[in-house]
């Protein structure tokens, strides 16, 4: 059994409650609140900007050449899209500036920096894993059980459900696999504990936009 398999099994609960959650239910049905994917969108602005330079730092200190590579390439698609981000959905949803990070938002960003600076390198590339797995396989789902009759957030849908970003996460998940063929058994554990606690962090933000999280204090 591939990594890969053995971590998706153990998170595949997480995963099942991510496509329960109001969030993505009402994502899926077009009824979902503009002010709630607003939220998110500005959120997902904030992080990817954080996640491509994590990516690069982990290009900085990955092994391989053509592991390097790629990691460059996942950090450079990142702040594309973060930027179309800003030229589309910002002026389409009338977002003028950023919002402050949520603290969910900021946890995330937190956790995947100290794993891909102080982690070992196959733990931090299996830590960035679930925000290209997780989003494929919950674009998938919305795909097949979606309000096709002009769902307000049918570009979305098409974003992470499409054939294009799957290719990036397959490219992900193999060369975690090839990292984890490397490692002890007890890495491979440390890189299903990370790979783990991002799953958890990204139903953690959806549910912070669907509650509209903000600092108490």
């Amino acid at each position: 059994m591939t990594w890969s398999v053995s971590a998706w099994k153990t998170a595949e609960p997480i995963y099942a409650a991510i496509t329960r959650m109001p969030f993505i239910e009402e994502l899926m049905a077009g009824s979902l609140a503009q002010e709630k994917f607003k939220f998110y969108i500005a959120q997902d602005s904030h992080y990817l900007e954080h996640f491509g330079r994590t990516l690069s730092l982990i290009a900085s200190r990955a092994h391989g050449k053509d592991t390097v590579l790629e990691f460059i390439r996942f950090a450079e698609g990142a702040l594309v899209v973060e930027s179309a981000l800003h030229a589309g959905y910002f002026e389409q949803l009338g977002i003028a500036d950023k919002p402050a990070v949520s603290p969910s938002c900021h946890h995330y960003n937190a956790f995947l920096y100290s794993t891909a600076a102080q982690a070992q390198v196959e733990t931090a590339m299996a830590a960035v894993l679930p925000c290209f797995w997780i989003y494929k396989a919950v674009g998938d789902h919305i795909l097949q059980h979606q309000n096709k009759n002009g769902n307000p957030y049918q570009q979305w849908i098409d974003t992470y459900g499409g054939e294009a970003f799957g290719v990036l996460v397959q490219k992900a998940i193999r060369m975690c696999d090839e990292a984890a063929e490397t490692c002890t058994p007890a890495q491979r554990d440390a890189m299903t504990e990370a790979f783990v606690t991002a799953c958890r962090l990204e139903w953690l933000f959806w549910d912070s936009a669907w509650r509209l999280e903000h600092w108490s204090v």
